[in-house]
């Protein structure tokens, strides 16, 4: 029987997607629950998984084509079946084609920071190489198996193709180098590229951000000696992948802090402000072409080592691809964290149609003045953005005071 699989509606705002490969080909046997092909949405590049298993007996669009949800995408029969195109009960909807980027690996496809995503190439062995990778051993005929990997986890990646073989051909000739006069300087060629999904969507949430909020910012230096202190005793003899980051802290502690100013766990529309009953922090991960908001629900319910878990979770399915619609919807407060890269402070604009956002900087060892007395201490400098129709400066300052009660204090975040 022939079955249709049609354009998934990745959240509750989503009103068409980009597909942007397809991982199962034509002719090609498929297992409901395995990838399908990858979609982008304005928020992420999320891989689909088939909801039938058969054979994969027609592509109906081609790959970098925009269309709306719900559009008839790809045909897969049980095996064996003839399949008569003309029995497709499904019409095909008129699609728009975007114009191919001339790299495919603009698309979102990594975490905090950004690599080649891993996949599984359609070969009998199991080969780590980026999507792009594949691509061009595809297309030029190498044999991924004799390549070696310099990406994450030995991962192949464009770079690694660069002096690879055709499959069948000898290495070629490397030719005598010859000393030679400096070559004249050339002025070097703008380059233009096509504006992604992501970062379109992200231009026009911040400029209605930056235009329709009237916005203020409020900042407070932390003393972080106890929760250094406190996060390395708690690490100590842990693997990695258990460890808690500083970040989880402030996920936690702004967590606890807006039960005590609802107003910055609010959003507004029209004459109406709505305090949100649940507070799901979301959390700002740079990604190769703009920011994803990973969202941790109900933080204030959950003790720190289920917040670092979950993010460790989360932010490997946007490594691997594989993120989920919960993963990036409902958050009501967001933190923006740049410590990692020895940010001392910044502000953040104001994720809509959100009241507040955090912004995070580096805990860095500073000089300090202790009872009259010069030494040396950890602080880590935060900045409130607030939305002034909804909160002002006197209640954002109680809040960021309120904040250090946890970050200062961190045992009782235990």
């Amino acid at each position: 029987m022939a079955n249709t699989v049609e354009m998934p509606k990745l959240g509750f705002d989503m009103a068409e997607g980009k597909l942007v490969r397809w991982v199962k080909a034509e002719n090609e046997k498929v297992e409901k629950g395995e990838v399908l092909a990858e979609i982008e949405t304005d928020k992420a590049t999320v891989e689909v998984e088939s909801t039938f298993s058969g054979i994969v007996a027609k592509h109906l669009v081609e790959e970098n084509t925009v269309l709306p949800v719900g559009t008839p995408i790809a045909v897969i029969t049980d095996e064996g079946e003839i399949f008569n195109p003309e029995e497709l009960t499904h019409k095909k909807t008129e699609t728009k084609q975007d114009v191919p980027v001339e790299s495919s690996e603009s698309k979102v496809q990594a975490s905090f920071p950004i690599e080649e995503i891993t996949e599984k190439p359609q070969t009998s062995g199991f080969i780590k190489a980026s999507p792009l990778a594949k691509r061009i051993a595809h297309e030029k005929g190498i044999d991924l198996t004799v390549v070696t990997g310099t990406g994450p986890e030995g991962r192949i990646v464009k770079r690694d193709l660069a002096g690879a073989n055709v499959a069948g051909e000898q290495p070629a000739p490397q030719p005598e180098v010859k000393a030679e006069a400096p070559a004249p300087i050339v002025s070097g060629k703008d380059e233009v590229i096509e504006i992604s999904r992501l970062r379109a969507a992200i231009g026009k949430r911040m400029l209605e951000s930056h235009q329709a909020i009237p916005n203020f910012t409020v900042t407070h230096s932390y003393n972080a000696d106890a929760l250094i202190t406190i996060r390395k005793e708690m690490n100590e003899g842990m693997a990695d992948e258990a460890k808690i980051s500083v970040n989880d802290f402030f996920i936690r502690a702004a967590a606890l802090a807006l039960k005590q100013f609802p107003n910055l766990n609010s959003s507004i529309s029209g004459s109406q402000i709505t305090r949100r009953g649940d507070i799901n922090i979301g959390v700002a991960v740079a990604v190769e072409n703009g920011l994803l908001t990973i969202v941790v629900k109900n933080a204030d319910q959950k003790p720190l080592s289920q917040i670092s878990q979950e993010m460790k979770e989360m932010t490997a399915r946007v490594k691997d691809g594989k993120l989920r619609n919960e993963d990036i919807e409902g958050s009501t407060f967001t933190i923006s964290n740049l410590g990692m890269f020895e940010v001392e402070d910044f502000t953040a604009i104001i994720n809509p149609p959100e009241a507040a956002i955090l912004a995070v900087g580096s805990a860095m060892q500073v000089p300090v003045v202790e009872n009259g007395v010069l030494a040396v201490g950890w602080r880590v400098k935060a900045t409130l953005s607030a939305d002034h129709r909804i909160t002002d400066g006197a209640e954002a300052a109680h809040f960021m005071q309120h904040l250090a009660l946890y970050l200062e204090q961190p045992w009782r975040l235990l």
